[in-house]
């Protein structure tokens, strides 16, 4: 018997007992994700890859494949967004060997088919475990970015100053987000002067250096001024130590005195009122 027809009479036994099979499989599992997901929705997503799987194993339609497996896709996306591990979603489709292995009681000489469809459903559960972790790397880096942009805010101190205070480590990643977010505010506000807090960056090493140089010359280029405020007395050993030159830029030791700067530069002055 070759595979084809092996693969086809699997098929059939599988199409005529679809109820059956769809709903223990369900059972299984709808008690391994523990009531995250409505038995409703489970009993139709699995509806629909079984039927993909049918027309799989039927071998008459050569699209059916790229099909089942996008769903397979869809639904690992789906598990991931909502919490799922990888073993809990790849499970899911395991345990349909087992949904099948109950029923075969009253076909045994369909065995050497059930082990072939077995080895099917390991590769399924595999490209499962697969888009899974895919899905959940590009979940984790989209989280990252936002994380970075939400950790990097852009406040307005006064009229055309506007200061971002940074706290952790400064990479290259989120130096271009610090950079894109002050260059559109900005342009966006028309500020002539912009304050980089760094009281909460704890180190500053070379690299650490080039990034804010970077950020200030991109200001410049826009004509507006940075002032760099917030050095801490060990960071400012280190910059010592290892030789950078921050050149024409000003440094400020407070946000304060920061503000004071730019404001003397844009020449106002702020006083303490007469309480008479």
């Amino acid at each position: 018997m070759d595979a084809g027809s092996s693969q086809g009479r699997m098929a059939a036994y599988l199409r005529d007992r679809q109820e059956k099979v769809v709903g223990r499989w369900s059972e299984l599992v709808v008690a391994g994700i523990r009531g995250r997901t409505s038995a409703i929705e489970i009993r139709r997503e699995l509806e629909d890859i079984y039927s993909l799987l049918i027309r799989v194993m039927s071998g008459a339609d050569e699209h059916a494949l790229g099909e089942l497996r996008a769903a397979l896709a869809e639904l690992s996306s789906s598990r991931a967004r909502n919490g799922f591990t990888p073993s809990e979603t790849a499970a899911g489709m395991f345990s349909l060997k087992d949904a099948v292995y109950e029923l075969m009681a009253d076909a045994t000489e369909l065995i050497p088919e059930y082990l072939a469809f077995s080895r099917l459903i390991d590769d399924l559960g595999l490209h499962i475990f697969e888009t899974f972790a895919a899905a959940r790397e590009r979940i984790i880096a989209d989280q990252a970015v936002s994380m970075m942009e939400l950790a990097t805010p852009v406040v307005r101190l006064w009229d055309g100053i506007i200061a971002v205070p940074l706290v952790g480590t400064l990479d290259s990643a989120r130096t271009q987000v610090v950079m894109e977010k002050l260059l559109d505010t900005l342009v966006a506000t028309g500020a002539d002067h912009a304050v980089l807090d760094i009281t909460g960056v704890p180190t500053v090493d070379t690299e650490v250096a080039q990034h804010l140089l970077k950020t200030v010359n991109a200001a410049r280029l826009l004509g507006a001024e940075c002032i760099v405020c917030g050095i801490r007395p060990q960071v400012a050993q280190t910059i010592v130590s290892l030789g950078i030159e921050f050149g024409d830029i000003a440094t400020r030791a407070t946000l304060a005195d920061a503000l004071a700067h730019a404001l003397k530069r844009s020449g106002l002055k702020v006083t303490k009122m007469d309480p008479a």
